[in-house]
């Protein structure tokens, strides 16, 4: 098996007013925020470009759902199907759905305390 988590891939939390948090965050601690958030692009030992995304979201989104925890954590992995799989085997909660884009694929578990973690397995080059 390949290593399982590489990296963090985002942090996303819910607040009242995305848009407002991101110009605070932009105007008094300097990230670059657009309408996701803000990425901070890194090189990984290879040297390889790679992001780590930050992004509130509205306090009303369901995309944390079936957690009703108010933040969500994106972790960056090798082969997720192979990890889910995996995963699922050891017992933990995997929700059955993997979402793929240009940028990479998206799979989901959650934690012992119903904490939802997203699982991104990344393509890097297609921010570039």
């Amino acid at each position: 098996m390949k290593k399982r988590v590489t990296g963090l891939g985002g942090i996303f939390f819910k607040c009242d007013d995305p848009d407002k948090i991101k110009n605070w965050y932009n105007n008094h601690l300097g990230l670059n925020t657009d309408q996701y958030g803000c990425s901070f692009w890194w090189k990984d030992k290879q040297g390889n470009d790679a992001l780590t995304q930050w992004s509130p979201m509205s306090k009303d989104t369901n995309y944390f759902e079936p957690s009703q925890k108010p933040f969500m954590i994106n972790f960056r992995v090798e082969n997720l199907k192979e990890l889910l799989a995996t995963l699922k085997k050891e017992g933990v909660t995997v929700i059955d759905k993997i979402e793929e884009f240009e940028y990479g694929k998206f799979g989901w578990i959650l934690d012992p305390e119903g904490n939802k973690i997203e699982l991104w397995e990344p393509v890097d080059q297609a921010f570039l």
